[in-house]
């Protein structure tokens, strides 16, 4: 189930994006995740089963597209298709919205080939 960022699970989240490789400083990891707390066109969606596995954030600054900024997956948790999942899910919350990678996430996009763009 996806759910909206809090700061209560502030921990759960830098832990996630920790995993991806533009956020393994900590200073840089600190202020992504203050500026997904204070910008309204940056949202933060956690993967929660029975614990929090996933994270997946988005840039909502264009109209018509939404960017995949971060996506994450805890390693024990991967390879089981949570992160294509998380980006469906996003597609149902904006449905008339083109979902696109960012330069970060752009490998793991294309892994998910069978995740049709919104038009």
């Amino acid at each position: 189930m996806l759910i909206k960022y809090k700061k209560a699970y502030e921990k759960f989240a830098m832990g996630l994006l920790s995993f991806m490789p533009e956020e393994k400083d900590i200073k840089k990891l600190q202020n992504t995740m203050k500026e997904y707390e204070i910008n309204d066109n940056m949202q933060l969606y956690l993967w929660k089963d029975e614990e929090i596995i996933g994270a997946i954030g988005i840039d909502l600054s264009f109209s018509d597209v939404i960017i995949i900024k971060h996506i994450s997956v805890n390693p024990s948790f991967r390879q089981q298709g949570i992160g294509k999942t998380m980006i469906k899910e996003i597609q149902e919350l904006f449905p008339n919205k083109e979902i696109k990678p960012n330069e970060n996430t752009v490998s793991f996009f294309e892994k998910c080939d069978n995740i049709k763009e919104v038009e």
